[in-house]
C-alpha cells in the first residue's frame, strides 16, 4: 500500500520557520546543495517510525498540507508552539481509542498537527 514518504513545508521566511521546528521539535536541517533553495528536514532517527521532509519558500503552486507530529506531551507541545511564536488553533481534545491531538500553526502560517497517542483517550 502507497505510504506518505515525505513532506513539505512552504514557508515565507524559511530562516524563521527553520529555527521555530528546531526549536519546537528539535528536528535538525540542512540546506539542500540544489538549483533553488531547499531545505532538508531530519525528524528524528530512522529507526524510530516517521518520515523526513523539506522546506522551500511558499510558492501559491502548491497548497499547504496538514501533517500531524507525533509528541510525548500534548499540553507541553501547545506550550513550545507558543513559545516559539506558533498558536494553537484547536486545542487539545481527544481521539477515543487513539489519542490527544491538537491543531496548531506555525510562525508562517501553517496549519500542522500534534498527537499524543493514548488508547485510553475519551
Amino acid at each position: 500500500m502507497p505510504r506518505v514518504v515525505h513532506f513539505e513545508i512552504g514557508a515565507d521566511d524559511p530562516e524563521r520557520a527553520l529555527k521555530f521546528y528546531e526549536g519546537v521539535f528539535g528536528w535538525t536541517t540542512q540546506t539542500w546543495d540544489g538549483p533553488q533553495a531547499y531545505w532538508l528536514l531530519n525528524t528524528g532517527p530512522d529507526s524510530q517510525p516517521g518520515i523526513n521532509g523539506g522546506m522551500m519558500r511558499r510558492d501559491p503552486r502548491f497548497p499547504s498540507s496538514v501533517n500531524t507530529i507525533d509528541v510525548p506531551d500534548v499540553d507541553a507541545y501547545c506550550e513550545r508552539v507558543q513559545s516559539a511564536g506558533g498558536r494553537v488553533t484547536h486545542p487539545k481534545s481527544g481521539v477515543p481509542g487513539v489519542g490527544w491531538v491538537a491543531y496548531c500553526e506555525d510562525t508562517e502560517g501553517n496549519t500542522f498537527g500534534i498527537i499524543q497517542f493514548d488508547r485510553n483517550a475519551k
